[in-house]
C-alpha cells in the first residue's frame, strides 16, 4: 500500500484547510486509516482515525471538536478536514494505515499503522 498525502498550506489562526490522503491498491476499504502530525521538536503524536467502514472516528483530545476525519471507499480516499486551526496545530501531518481491525484503545498508538504517506506540511500563522 502506498500513500500520498495532500492539501497542506499556510492558513491564518482560526481558518480552515482540507487534507486528503490517496492510497494504491484496490483494498482500501479493508485499511483503518488515521492522521498522526509531528511538529519541530516533538514526537509524532495521534490526531484522528476511521474505521474500515467509516463507522466510528477516533480523535485527540486536543483536536476534537475541530477536525473531522473520513473517506471515500471508492475514491481510495481519506480526509481530515480541520477548523478553527489554531498555531499550535503547526505540523508535518502523515496519513497511516493498516490492513484490518484496531482496536479501541491503539487506534491512537503509532505502531498499530504498517504503511505510512510521506507528509505535508501545515502551518498555522498569521
Amino acid at each position: 500500500v502506498q500513500l500520498q498525502a495532500f492539501g497542506g498550506g499556510l492558513v491564518q489562526p482560526g481558518g480552515s484547510l482540507g487534507l486528503s490522503c490517496a492510497a494504491s491498491g484496490r483494498t482500501f476499504s479493508s485499511l483503518t486509516v488515521g492522521w498522526f502530525r509531528q511538529a519541530p521538536g516533538n514526537s509524532r503524536e495521534f490526531v484522528a482515525a476511521i474505521r474500515t467502514n467509516g463507522g466510528a472516528t477516533f480523535y485527540s483530545d486536543s483536536v476534537k471538536g475541530r477536525f473531522t476525519v473520513s473517506r471515500d471507499n471508492a475514491k481510495n480516499t481519506m480526509y481530515l478536514q480541520m477548523n478553527s486551526l489554531k498555531p499550535e496545530d503547526t505540523a508535518i501531518y502523515y496519513c497511516a494505515a493498516r490492513y484490518g481491525r484496531i482496536i479501541n484503545t491503539a487506534m491512537g498508538d503509532e505502531a498499530s499503522y504498517h504503511y505510512w504517506g510521506q507528509g505535508t506540511q501545515v502551518t498555522v500563522s498569521s
